[in-house]
C-alpha cells in the first residue's frame, strides 16, 4: 500500500525497514523517550503546555496506570501471519485504526506547525483532526493536507480524511461561520469538544503566567474569520473594548518595571487585545446544553462527534440527540484533576446495553502511548484511537518527518503485537484478550 513503508506489505514493515538499513533512526523508536527528548528541544513553557495537566496530575497518571493494569493475553498457533489493521469510520475505510488528535498551537512545538502534522497524516492516510486553536489558518491546512494526500487508486481505502474540531464559541453566528468555512475546506466530520468551555486549573502554565493564545498563538482560525473580525471591529468602534488609557495601565502593570518589556507589550498590544477577544469567544465559561446541539445539526451536513464523553449517561444522551459518534476522552487529564481514567470510562460506556444496540461510533482518546495501548482500547470497544501527545513530541523532534516516525512506530508496534498475541484483524480484538491484573 502506498502509505506504508515502501516495499513492505504491512505496518510492521517499518520495523523491518529500520533493521535492513543498518543505520539507527534519527529519532528513537522508544516511545517512553519521545517526551524526554522533545523536552530538550522545546522552550520550557512550550513543553509545560503540551505536557501539563490539571491540578496535581492525578487524571494523567490514572490514564497511564489503567493501561498498565490491563494485560494482553497471547494465543498461540492462530495463523496470524498477515494482519489487517483497517477500520471503517462513517462509511470510509482506512488502513489503520488511529487518528491524529486535535492539538492546538502547534507552532510552539515546531515552525511548520499544523502544516507538518497534516502532511504527515495525509501521507500515511491517517485521518487528521484540526483544532480550532490551530496556529495556522484552516484553509491553508486543508490545502497542504490535500496536496500531500497519497493516491488510493487500486486500493479499497478512502482518500486521506480531515476532520474539524470545534471549540464551541459563545456567539452562534461565529459558530456557523466556522462550520461553513470548514465544510468549504473539505473537512468531512465535525468533532465538538465539550469539556473545555472553561480552561482547567493547570499549575505548570499558571506558574509561568503563560497562555499562548494571549500572544496570538493558536488564534489563526479566529483572526481569519469574517464574523469574528466584524464583531471585533464593531467593539473597537463602539468603545466596548478597553480604552487606550486602560490598555496603557494594563501594559505598565504587565511590564513589571521593565522598559523593554513595556515596549514589547506596546508593540503587540493590538494583537494581544484581539487575542483576548478571541479567547472570550472560545473559552468563554459559557457552557452549552444538549438542546444547543440543534444549532450544530442544522449548520453541518456531515457526521457529528462529541469529544469529552466520560459517562454512560452522556453516551445515552448523545444517542438520544441523534449524534453520530463520541470520543471517550478526559482531554488527556488537562481539564479535571481526579477524574475517571479514560480507559475505565470506555469500558463502562461500551458495556452498556443501550449503547451496544445503537449505531453510535465510539472513538477513544487520552493516555495512549504505545502500540499495545491502541490494541487495548480497541479490545474494549473503541472503533479507532486518537493519538495526541506522542505526535506532538514527534513534531518537536523532527517536524513532518518526526510525526511520520511516531505514527509509523505506533502502528508497527501495534501490528507486531497483534501477531504476537495471535490476532489477525481488528474484529478479533475483544475483551477476551485482556486480563485486568
Amino acid at each position: 500500500m502506498p502509505f506504508q513503508e515502501p516495499g513492505y506489505p504491512s505496518w510492521a514493515g517499518y520495523q523491518t525497514s529500520i533493521y535492513s538499513k543498518l543505520i539507527p533512526p534519527k529519532i528513537t523508536t522508544d516511545s517512553s523517550r519521545w517526551e524526554v527528548e522533545a523536552r530538550a528541544r522545546m522552550p520550557s513553557r512550550s513543553y509545560n503546555y503540551v505536557n501539563g495537566s490539571a491540578g496535581q496530575g492525578r487524571t494523567v497518571r490514572a490514564n497511564l496506570d489503567t493501561f498498565t493494569r490491563y494485560r494482553l493475553i497471547p494465543r498461540m498457533l492462530s495463523g496470524a501471519t498477515s494482519r489487517d489493521l483497517s477500520v471503517t469510520l462513517f462509511g470510509k475505510k482506512f488502513p489503520s485504526p488511529i487518528l491524529v488528535s486535535p492539538i492546538g498551537v502547534q507552532s510552539i512545538f515546531h515552525e511548520h506547525a499544523e502544516i507538518a502534522t497534516a502532511r504527515a497524516a495525509a501521507k500515511l492516510n491517517v485521518p487528521f483532526v484540526l483544532s480550532t486553536a490551530s496556529s495556522t489558518n484552516m484553509e491553508m491546512v486543508a490545502e497542504a493536507h490535500a496536496a500531500a494526500s497519497v493516491s488510493v487508486e487500486g486500493t479499497e481505502f478512502a482518500k486521506a480524511d480531515r476532520w474539524y474540531q470545534l471549540y464551541w464559541p459563545k456567539d452562534d453566528a461565529l459558530t456557523v461561520s466556522l462550520l461553513r468555512r470548514a465544510e468549504a475546506s473539505g473537512f468531512s466530520v465535525l468533532v465538538v469538544t465539550l469539556d473545555t468551555f472553561s480552561l482547567g486549573f493547570r499549575p505548570a502554565d499558571l506558574d509561568q503566567s503563560y497562555l499562548p493564545f494571549i500572544w496570538g498563538e493558536g488564534c489563526a482560525i479566529g483572526f481569519n474569520d469574517p464574523v469574528f473580525n466584524d464583531k471585533y471591529s464593531s467593539q473597537l468602534a463602539t468603545g466596548s473594548t478597553l480604552s487606550i488609557f486602560e490598555k496603557l495601565k494594563l501594559l505598565i502593570e504587565r511590564s513589571q518595571g521593565s522598559i523593554s518589556l513595556f515596549f514589547a507589550l506596546l508593540w503587540w498590544h493590538k494583537q494581544v487585545f484581539k487575542s483576548v477577544a478571541w479567547i472570550a469567544e472560545v473559552y468563554s465559561g459559557t457552557h452549552k446544553t444538549w438542546e444547543d446541539l440543534k444549532l450544530l445539526r442544522n449548520s453541518w451536513n456531515g457526521p457529528i462527534v462529541l469529544k469529552g464523553i466520560q459517562s454512560v449517561e452522556d453516551a445515552r444522551l448523545a444517542i438520544k440527540h441523534g449524534i453520530n459518534g463520541i470520543i471517550v476522552s478526559n482531554h488527556g487529564g488537562r481539564q479535571a484533576d481526579g477524574a475517571i481514567a479514560s480507559l475505565n470510562a470506555l469500558a463502562k460506556v461500551t458495556a452498556d446495553e443501550e449503547v451496544k444496540k445503537s449505531n453510535l461510533t465510539i472513538l477513544f482518546d487520552s493516555g495512549v502511548r504505545t502500540g499495545s495501548d491502541i490494541l487495548k482500547a480497541l479490545a474494549l470497544g473503541a472503533k479507532a484511537v486518537l493519538i495526541g501527545r506522542p505526535f506532538a513530541y514527534g513534531l518537536a523532534l523532527g517536524g513532518q518527518e518526526g510525526v511520520e516516525h511516531v505514527l509509523k512506530c505506533l502502528l508497527a508496534e501495534a501490528d507486531v503485537t497483534m501477531a504476537n498475541i495471535g490476532r489477525k484483524n481488528v474484529a478479533e480484538l475483544d475483551r477476551s484478550i485482556l486480563d485486568l491484573g
